[in-house]
């Protein structure tokens, strides 16, 4: 099992994780908790007036598949919409559950987690990093509307 899915790729992945810090004034913040391994990652974000993501900080306090999948999100989820997450979300997810062709385009290192899908309890903290990051879009949106109204 270590060979297939904690390659030398997933490995640099996670030890490089750009963004791993929390911002100071977030216009959303979430934090998502995997129950089979414990690993927790919290999402902050800032969204430009088009509703695209201008900031982002992780705390990623996860186990080696969260981490990369939180390093190759936050590498490329400056300039994304919340759809835009939501369907590589989804892509990867199809690729972990349903054996479809990983994420391609900026995501396309997410081909280095296809292992995981021989694994299905490692699935929820693979995909963290996204629930996290779209909570924390949510959270924005909902705070935005907030002071509309």
């Amino acid at each position: 099992m270590f060979d297939e899915i904690y390659h030398n790729r997933v490995l640099e992945l996670a030890a490089n994780i750009p963004n791993a810090e929390r911002l100071e004034n977030p216009h959303g913040s979430a934090k998502k908790v995997s129950r089979v391994c414990g690993s927790v990652i919290t999402a902050d974000v800032i969204l430009d007036e088009a509703g695209k993501i201008s900031d982002i900080g992780f705390e990623p306090e996860a186990c080696v598949l969260g981490q990369t999948s939180c390093s190759v999100l936050s590498a490329h989820a400056k300039g994304k919409t919340r759809a835009d997450i939501i369907a590589v979300r989804d892509a990867f997810r199809a690729m972990l559950k349903e054996g479809a062709p990983p994420p391609e385009g900026d995501f396309w290192e997410l081909r280095h987690l296809e292992g995981v899908r021989d694994y299905p309890q490692r699935h929820t903290s693979t995909l963290l990093a996204f629930e996290a990051l779209i909570a924390a879009i949510d959270n924005a949106l909902e705070n935005q509307a907030d002071t509309t109204d």
